[in-house]
């Protein structure tokens, strides 16, 4: 019982550490307004539609992370559109971002984390409504 107490709280320690490693935004958010302004990279809210409604960054694409996992109806066509571009992907912690970054740097996108919502609010860049559709 003891070695499974031991075990569970190593995995349970080692989940949490690669989860704040994941959810570590990939490049500073001064450089990534920067590309962002210069047209060399693309801002996309990975949340889920339901947490688009509290709020948007300015220039974000909406693209739910639950379509990249599965048939890309929206993501397909974004990133084909987007080739050569620095994709900057934010959430609402940071930890999804990182995901899907580590999933298109493997598909050979340039992807990055972009940390969350709240970072790039904290950097005063414009939160606004999302867009109808």
């Amino acid at each position: 019982m003891t070695t499974f107490l031991l075990f569970l709280v190593a995995a349970m320690a080692a989940l949490a550490i690669y989860q704040l490693i994941l959810a570590r935004p990939g490049m500073p958010l001064d450089e990534a307004k920067a590309a962002l302004q210069g047209g060399s990279a693309v801002l996309i809210d990975i949340r889920e539609p339901a947490e688009w409604t509290a709020g948007v960054a300015k220039q974000a694409a909406l693209l739910p992370f639950s379509d990249l996992r599965a048939e890309r109806a929206k993501w397909g066509a974004f990133l084909e559109q987007q080739k050569g571009k620095r994709l900057l992907l934010y959430c609402a912690s940071g930890t999804r971002s990182g995901l899907a970054a580590r999933r298109l740097r493997a598909e050979g996108f340039n992807a990055v984390n972009a940390g969350s919502l709240r970072d790039w609010d904290r950097a005063g860049w414009p939160i606004c409504a999302p867009k109808r559709r």
